[in-house]
């Protein structure tokens, strides 16, 4: 079955390792092997940094989002004969019948941005498709929905403002990691739909990470999607990231939202406790375990691929 994956951290760990290890192969949870087993039609790649860790070390977030770019663009030139970077529907297609595996690049943490609309307009140009508005800190654009004080919080001026460019640019825009209120902002602003790319269901198991169902509702009925968060502090209470309770978030976000509301946002790299599928090359032991559940064929191609090639195509163009 083919799969989209709207988000991973492989890129940090990349750069982390000093170049000692490649997108080519590694020993992360994403390679090109592992997704060429996973059967992957495209791999979502987050730019990430923890902007405390900016703060501290007095360092650009903005300039350290080129740094890895610069990795990102580098590890694509090394393996042109099986990945290339894909802007939207188009090069998806095109990719899929030159056999590559198509890379759609996204930032995680919207300070990346720092403030300014004419840095938004520059990743865009360089190839930037979805941007994480937050992560688990306060920044120009909004509130962080781990923070207890500031959940209800909304988006903050400039945050309306990056809502706007990215609906007129034709960007992806990720409630992932953002406040209750700046959800809901989001859900009011947006001309276009939007994602969660990497969250699951707050009623399944609660936590701020999760999305509760009045927003699961309102993801669905303005056409985006929530991506299946593969990390074990967002499924259950087993400290062991496994797939009978990834079905029980399946199955509830589907009866919430609709079936075209639910993709696969495994974190995978971003992701510290042990996981029964270990890596994106065990992905199909999910679908297989689908298929045991009860999902119909029809479900499993809508989850897997066919859902995100929809909000692509409405979205990226």
């Amino acid at each position: 079955m083919k799969i989209i994956d709207f988000h991973c951290d492989t890129m940090l760990k990349i750069m982390e390792s000093n170049e000692k290890a490649g997108l080519k192969e590694n020993d992360f949870q994403v390679d090109i092997g592992k997704l060429q087993r996973g059967q992957a039609l495209a791999q979502f790649f987050a730019l990430f940094f923890e902007l405390d860790v900016m703060r501290e070390k007095k360092k650009s977030p903005y300039e350290h989002t080129l740094e890895m770019l610069g990795s990102f663009e580098e590890e694509l030139k090394k393996n042109t004969e099986d990945i290339a970077l894909a802007k939207g529907f188009e090069d998806l297609a095109k990719n899929e019948k030159a056999n590559k595996i198509s890379a759609f690049l996204t930032i995680e943490e919207g300070e990346a941005l720092e403030g300014s609309l004419d840095k938004l307009s520059f990743f865009h140009k360089k190839g930037v498709r979805l941007i994480t508005l937050t992560w688990n800190h306060e920044n120009q654009i909004g509130f962080p929905n781990i923070r207890y004080k500031s959940r209800e919080r909304g988006l903050k001026l400039f945050g309306k403002e990056v809502v706007e460019a990215m609906n007129h640019l034709g960007m992806l825009i990720d409630v992932s990691h953002l406040s209750d209120g700046g959800f809901w902002d989001v859900a009011e602003l947006s001309k276009q739909p939007f994602i969660a790319s990497h969250s699951n269901a707050r009623s399944v198991k609660p936590h701020p990470r999760n999305l509760s169902d009045e927003m699961l509702k309102a993801l669905g009925n303005g056409g985006g999607v929530a991506g299946l968060n593969f990390a074990n502090y967002f499924l259950s209470e087993d400290p062991i990231s496994k797939i009978k309770p990834m079905l029980k978030h399946m199955r509830h976000i589907i009866n919430v939202g609709g079936i075209e509301a639910l993709v696969l946002g495994t974190d995978f790299d971003g992701i510290s406790s042990e996981l029964e599928i270990e890596n994106i090359g065990e992905i199909q032991s999910l679908v297989t375990a689908m298929e045991k559940s009860g999902f119909s064929s029809k479900e499993i191609e809508h989850i897997t691929h066919k859902n995100g090639l929809r909000i692509i195509r409405e979205v990226l163009g």
